[in-house]
């Protein structure tokens, strides 16, 4: 069987056909070609910038550079608060697969805490991942050597150096100073993420209030880095601006002779210069090691400052008030004179007992027998309440505020730390927010000698008593200096103007000479002041905690501690021109003239005379009822190399001391645990150690005399709008 015959081939309608494909394969592949050009050309040229940033952002990544933080010295060039060199662990998340896998590989080699895991986390939530984060701070030699060898299994993980603070006086500056601690989450939505590369930031103290100057503002360097992201080069450099510098007012010497003249007790001092409002020394007891919050406070550490009864992270300076007393006697005095209520010579009859007319309560005076006629120096220098009852009926509770007001209290003084309360003025608008009762003259007749609502800081209480001395009340502050950078001079820091406590100079006179009278035979506190060889002027007080009666009215120290009265005194010295005056209130010191005042001359022979006291146990001291917390630190660390020393000079422009009384200005020997006889004003001065230029003059504004009655009526109507 034959099959059907093929056709025969056109030649010519293949040879179409094949051109046909050919022209449309070779479109084909120009318009691929074309495409695939365009293409490269727009990668190449157009997008170039774009890739090219890119491919560098691979490359090439940014390290936050964080400058030193600035450091704090006391007056003479003491280091208060240093940086030192130590290593820390960082990671970067975009580097690490599984952190959590990572975590704890590493904490076979590294000791981490359960405190350093969780911040960690925290922080990585919070933070973009090519971002390093600390886990560690503060790794060991040994722990580092561990790392060395098995570094190459943990890609994304660097130990890096840094500087660390460090306060080599411990506890003795911790309520002045403060501390910085390691950055939490709600601090980086504070920092914003310009700073969020900070692994610390001040939280108390000055390290908090002037933050943002010691921190420096951070730079950057641009590294280049492999595949698993370990640095090789650094190509580019933002640099850093170094954290100021602060040098503060304080003397450490004074400071410590302050902790030593409490013993075991517990509260808080402060001396001021008068002439500047500068704060010489601040102390608050029990006080506390800051070092122990820097790297991250252990629960334990933790928990036994919270529980510890005598809260010794409370700054009893600007958060603690207390009944002001008899402290506030003279300032009632000279409310009294520039009111016109009262003159010099006026007197009163005390007989032992103050009646209101018309009712059958009776207040006391401190001798129940009375202290017969009194006239306003009489009335300081015995404390005589009875005056100050009728002085503050006369003025009326308005009038009284008024002048308070006008002294500093219920208000702020301004002192260059956080959150500083305003205490309580008594004031019929204040119990009736308070209480919801109305006033009474008996309430008045209570405030008139610091009983009753009132509540003040002893900080309001050195600003008008250093108005007393020096005729003009000026803020308290405790850094008088500032620079940046190690090699830069020192800049003051620019005071407010003062104000003058009174518009009358010869009523500020009568009351400096009533509280001279104190510290005389007869007064209130003349046992503090024998034997000085400079005049004393000061006012004791005791703020009571329960009613006086029994042997305690005779004895307080017949009382448990918790229910002793507080012992105060405020004073200056020396009485004919004042360098130094103070405010102390002790916590279960019983009467101001056996415990506060003894404590107030042990402080005036330190910063006058260069005679330090012995640290020994307060009378009534009981023993874990102290400041147990406070340790005997040597003014020069055991790690600090010593010195040279200079001589200290008194702010130029200050008045120069006048000629005292025979006897006075006698020269003390300078020995080691002494500041230096006489550096003060009172005999020859003597060299402190120092290792900075003498501190100079801060500059401060002319004072413009007050007319009589100026700034009351404001006060009056500030504190009836609030």
């Amino acid at each position: 069987m034959i099959g059907p015959r093929r056709r025969s081939k056109n030649p010519h309608a293949e040879a179409d056909q094949f051109r046909r494909r050919a022209v449309t394969g070779f479109v084909v592949v120009a318009l691929c070609l074309i495409g695939l050009g365009a293409w490269y050309f727009k990668l190449q040229v157009i997008d170039h910038d774009d890739y090219a940033t890119r491919s560098e952002a691979n490359r090439i990544r940014p390290r936050p550079v964080v400058p030193g933080r600035g450091t704090i010295y006391d007056r003479n060039g003491l280091l208060l608060a240093e940086n030192v060199p130590a290593f820390r662990l960082d990671v970067t998340p975009d580097k690490v697969k599984e952190p959590a896998r990572l975590v704890a590989e590493l904490g076979r080699i590294i000791e981490l805490s359960p405190e350093d895991i969780e911040r960690f986390e925290a922080t990585r939530k919070a933070t973009r991942g090519f971002r390093p984060i600390t886990l560690k701070l503060r790794v060991g030699e040994e722990e580092m050597a561990r790392f060395a060898v098995d570094r190459w299994r943990y890609p994304g993980v660097e130990l890096v150096p840094y500087l660390t603070r460090r306060y080599p006086y411990g506890d003795l500056f911790a309520h002045i100073v403060g501390y910085v601690g390691r950055v939490d989450e709600k601090d980086l939505e504070q920092l914003g993420e310009i700073n969020s590369a900070l692994t610390h930031i001040g939280k108390t103290g000055l390290e908090r209030y002037y933050d943002e100057q010691l921190r420096g503002k951070i730079g950057y360097e641009k590294v280049e880095t492999n595949v698993e992201g370990r640095a090789l080069r650094v190509v580019g450099r933002v640099p850093a601006q170094a954290g100021t510098d602060l040098r503060l007012s304080v003397d450490a010497k004074l400071q410590q002779a302050i902790v030593d003249s409490f013993g075991e007790l517990e509260g808080s001092a402060i001396a001021v210069d008068p002439r500047t409002g500068e704060i010489l020394a601040m102390v608050s007891l029990p006080s506390y090691d800051p070092n122990l919050f820097v790297n991250g406070i252990s629960s334990k550490d933790f928990r036994a400052l919270n529980e510890n009864p005598s809260r010794p992270q409370f700054n009893r300076l600007v958060l603690g008030g207390v009944a002001p007393g008899s402290t506030l006697k003279p300032l009632i005095a000279l409310a009294g004179l520039d009111s016109g209520k009262r003159k010099p010579e006026d007197t009163v009859v005390s007989t032992g007992m103050f009646y209101l007319p018309g009712t059958s309560r009776g207040w006391g005076d401190a001798s129940r027998r009375g202290h017969g006629v009194t006239d306003l120096r009489k009335s300081i220098s015995q404390s005589v309440n009875t005056y100050y009852y009728r002085l503050a009926l006369d003025l009326g509770i308005t009038q009284f505020d008024d002048y308070m007001e006008h002294y500093g209290f219920g208000q702020p003084t301004g002192v260059d730390l956080r959150g500083e309360i305003g205490g309580i003025l008594p004031s019929p608008q204040a119990k009736l927010k308070a209480r919801k009762e109305r006033w009474y003259p008996g309430d008045t007749v209570n405030v008139a000698i610091g009983q009753g609502d009132w509540k003040v800081t002893p900080l309001q209480l050195v600003r008008a008593t250093a108005g007393i001395a020096n005729g003009q009340m000026r803020r308290p502050h405790l850094v008088s200096q500032t620079r940046v950078g190690f090699d830069r001079p020192w800049e003051p820091m620019p005071q407010p103007a003062p104000i003058a406590i009174s518009p009358n100079p010869a009523n500020v006179a009568v009351v400096r000479l009533g509280m001279q009278d104190t510290m005389q035979p007869g007064g209130t506190g003349w046992r503090v002041a024998l034997g000085a060889p400079y005049l004393m002027a000061g006012k004791t007080g005791t703020a009571q905690v329960i009613s006086r009666r029994g042997t305690a009215a005779v004895d307080p120290r017949s009382l448990p501690m918790h229910l002793r009265h507080r012992s105060l005194f405020v004073g200056f010295a020396p009485a004919d021109n004042p360098t130094i005056a103070i405010a102390i209130a002790v916590e279960g010191g019983g009467y101001g003239g056996s415990t506060a005042g003894p404590m107030a001359r042990k402080i005036f022979d330190a910063y006058l005379l260069g005679k330090m006291p012995e640290k020994e146990a307060a009378e009534g001291g009981e023993p874990g009822t102290g400041n147990g917390n406070v340790s005997p630190s040597p003014l020069v660390p055991q790690d600090t190399p010593a010195v040279p020393t200079s001589p200290v000079s008194p702010p130029s422009g200050a008045p120069a001391q006048s000629p005292s009384p025979a006897g006075r200005g006698v020269g003390v020997r300078v020995g080691g645990d002494r500041m230096g006889g006489g550096v003060h004003g009172v005999a020859a001065r003597a060299p402190l150690r120092s290792n900075m230029p003498t501190i100079a003059p801060v500059p401060t504004l002319t004072p413009t005399p007050l007319p009589r009655g100026e700034g009351l009526a404001g006060a009056r109507a500030l504190r009836t709008s609030a």
